[in-house]
């Protein structure tokens, strides 16, 4: 039988969080962006103090979710001032909920987002948002499934080409 678990996460466990982080952002954006601008983000983003900071952070949590012992995926979100863009106190964000390949399909990102419900709920919090790229439209399919709705949108760089977030929320 497969044991499913989910489980918080500190500064012991920043390589392996590095490592999952790598690997899932570049399998989920990797065939649709250059490989130099791909290696570059990842240089910065998953930067190992960058990600003790972020550990660190108040009003930060991260969980892996772990099958049979072993890391599928895991979960970054934001409550006050840690959110990236200021949505005010009654929102809690889901900055990242990635899982590798071999385990998606399987129900496992509908855990992590019970789990995100569970910590806005546990925190007071009346509604959960996050940014979804405009072209991952999997994942699109997937919020709107679970009850989440364009509510605005972000625009942002990459390299030389504009690209767009797609705000969604969900109210509790």
């Amino acid at each position: 039988m497969t044991e499913v678990k989910i489980r918080q996460i500190g500064l012991a466990d920043v390589e392996e969080l590095q490592a999952i982080s790598c690997e899932t952002y570049e399998a989920t954006f990797g065939a649709d962006n250059p490989r130099e601008l791909m290696e570059e983000y990842l240089a910065q983003a998953y930067d190992l103090n960058k990600l003790k900071r972020e550990l660190g952070t108040e009003g930060t949590y991260f969980y892996f979710l772990e099958v049979d012992g072993k890391t599928a995926g895991y979960l970054k979100l934001n409550v006050g001032q840690a959110q990236s863009e200021p949505m005010g106190p009654d929102n809690l964000e889901i900055e990242r909920i990635y899982l590798r390949t071999a385990h998606q399909g399987k129900g496992l990102a509908g855990k992590l987002l019970t789990k995100a419900e569970e910590m806005a709920q546990a925190l007071g919090k009346s509604r959960i948002w996050l940014g979804v790229w405009e072209r991952n439209y999997r994942a699109q399919k997937f919020y709107a499934k679970h009850g989440f709705s364009r509510f605005s949108e972000h625009f942002f760089m990459m390299g030389d080409d504009a690209q767009t977030d797609y705000l969604l929320a969900k109210q509790l």
